[in-house]
């Protein structure tokens, strides 16, 4: 499955994005879809998944509460919703595919290209 991220760009601290990951493939709905990022000079993190479905859903502590997850498969879009801002969020955010539902980086084997997010204060 080939994945395109999209949405990215500059906000407030405070502020809101909504992030979109479109999939190229009608069995999209048979992937779980997540979302990583990875902020300059440090690893690539897991942000948020969720099952086929869109539930259960599952955040890294670090967004709980300001990120939501939901996907609408009828469109082969996973959206990432990202409300209070903080210049810690400032990173590339990349979308990712696997056949299960893990925050484990290791068991995605699609990713997309990434989509920068800057954060100001």
């Amino acid at each position: 499955v080939q994945l395109q991220a999209s949405g990215g760009g500059l906000a407030q601290a405070g502020g809101s994005l909504r992030l979109s990951c479109a999939a190229s493939r009608r069995t999209f709905n048979n992937y779980v879809i997540g979302w990583f990022r990875q902020a300059p000079g440090k690893d690539r993190e897991f942000v948020a998944t969720c099952n086929w479905g869109g539930m259960p859903t599952y955040y890294a502590d670090s967004v709980k509460g300001r990120f939501t997850i939901s996907r609408d498969n009828a469109k082969n879009t996973v959206y990432l919703q990202m409300n209070n801002l903080k210049p810690g969020d400032t990173a590339v955010y990349y979308c990712a595919a696997s056949q299960r539902v893990t925050i484990e980086e290791g068991q995605y084997d699609s990713w997309g290209q990434g989509t920068q997010v800057t954060v100001s204060s």
